[in-house]
């Protein structure tokens, strides 16, 4: 169907591009076997990912996979936790990381256990404090991620019956810090997203402890060049003592 804003599939082609996607993917399979069997490696591996994980773990897998894999291509995709999920059921990606809780039909290795901790400016009342309660959350004007990232978040104002006085919504991490580095609210945030935070925020631990628990997701039946990629991403944590779940 042509409209003045692009192209998009008929409701027919929609029925059968997951056919489409998936005999794509048995033929790519089809040839790392073939490979593997004559003692080549080789294929394409596309990875879904979150800012964090980009940021600070995957340089330094992909340069130590890249050094024993040369036959293999990475190729990545970055979006928020429902978009990679998506991504991963229908074939749009081979793997992908993701936060609990997933999908029964995907696999789930998991690796860490995030930290949530609220964040503020230091020119806060609060900011001597070295814990939050969850009513003094209630009482601030809250900067919250968008919808897609804010899993985590919303259940921990579920489990503790919390009413949020959301004032801004923001998908960049670094946008969110600056807001609260200028006053305009507090936060609540992962610790892996907090690795550059200004001096003049302050970091509070949350009454209760909370985590977001970091995995990788696949399909099953995943191929060999897939395998091999979350065999180094699980080697290259444990070899950093990151591995913690």
């Amino acid at each position: 169907t042509r409209g003045r804003s692009g192209i998009y599939l008929t409701s027919n082609g929609e029925r059968m591009l997951a056919y489409i996607r998936d005999i794509l993917i048995l033929n790519d399979r089809m040839k790392q076997e073939a490979a593997a069997i004559n003692g080549l490696e080789m294929g394409v591996v596309r990875i879904g990912t979150f800012t964090s994980v980009a940021t600070q773990w995957l340089p330094h897998i992909i340069k130590q996979f890249e050094d024993d894999h040369s036959g293999i291509v990475l190729k990545l995709f970055e979006g928020d936790y429902s978009t990679l999920e998506q991504w991963i059921l229908n074939g749009v990606i081979d793997c992908g990381f993701l936060t609990l809780p997933t999908p029964k039909t995907l696999e789930f290795l998991p690796l860490k256990k995030d930290k949530m901790l609220c964040i503020l400016s230091d020119q806060h009342p609060l900011h001597k404090q070295d814990e939050i309660s969850f009513e003094q959350i209630q009482e601030e004007p809250l900067i919250m991620p968008k919808e897609g990232w804010d899993h985590e978040i919303k259940q921990i104002f579920r489990e503790n019956n919390i009413k949020p006085n959301v004032k801004f919504e923001v998908s960049d991490d670094q946008a969110i810090i600056a807001m609260v580095q200028n006053n305009l609210g507090i936060s609540i945030r992962p610790e892996m997203t907090l690795s550059h935070i200004p001096n003049d925020v302050r970091i509070l631990n949350l009454e209760n402890e909370s985590f977001r628990f970091i995995g990788i997701a696949t399909k099953p039946n995943m191929s060999p060049a897939t395998k091999k990629f979350i065999n180094c991403v699980h080697s290259w944590l444990s070899d950093h003592n990151l591995l913690d779940f």
